[in-house]
């Protein structure tokens, strides 16, 4: 009920807005969250249901989510939101969203990024898709913008025998003064 909630909800999905759409208490919903663990593999599980798990177009994509007030919340950092267009506190969040031959269309896999584990989101992406495909999923397709364009992602890919449609940044992009050069030169996967 509560994925079901989290795939659907078009507004804020907070504590909030979970006990409001299902008239239950506030309390009960932060109880719930405290005792429960869901992993990236409890997500998969209940997306397979609904999907055709062959022949889709899987796709990486991340995403900063504002937390500006956050004072100790763990793992809010400074990342680039696309949204501001400029550095702002919040998570980062990546994730493999699927669409099957018939259009349907749900999140496969997921990390919130933590910049103390040493791993870049191009790494978190290739631990991702080794995921998905180990789980049963069979995409004939892989896409993504620029930032996972690299070299790296683009051989992990096609060693997996199937299609990429990633962009390339036509010109450098500047992130808190530092360079970050898009596809369209030899890039590391330092993202």
């Amino acid at each position: 009920m509560y994925m079901g909630f989290l795939m659907s909800e078009p507004k804020s999905s907070t504590c909030t807005r979970l006990s409001q759409v299902m008239g239950i208490s506030h309390d009960s919903v932060n109880r719930f969250l405290l005792r429960e663990s869901y992993e990236p593999r409890d997500l998969f599980n209940e997306a397979q249901k609904l999907l055709d798990v062959v022949g889709g177009t899987l796709n990486v994509d991340d995403t900063t989510l504002d937390k500006p007030y956050s004072q100790k919340m763990e793992l809010v950092a400074h990342f680039w939101s696309g949204k501001h267009h400029r550095v702002v506190k919040g998570l980062s969040l990546v994730t493999l969203c699927y669409t099957d031959v018939t259009g349907r269309r749900l999140p496969v896999n997921y990390r919130v990024y933590d910049k103390g584990d040493g791993k870049t989101k191009n790494d978190y992406f290739q631990d991702m898709l080794a995921e998905v495909l180990a789980w049963g999923l069979r995409p004939a397709f892989a896409t993504g913008d620029s930032w996972y364009s690299c070299e790296k992602n683009l051989k992990t890919v096609k060693n997996h025998r199937m299609g990429l449609m990633f962009a390339v940044a036509s010109q450098p992009h500047r992130v808190s003064g530092k360079r970050h050069v898009g596809a369209g030169a030899k890039t590391r996967c330092s993202r």
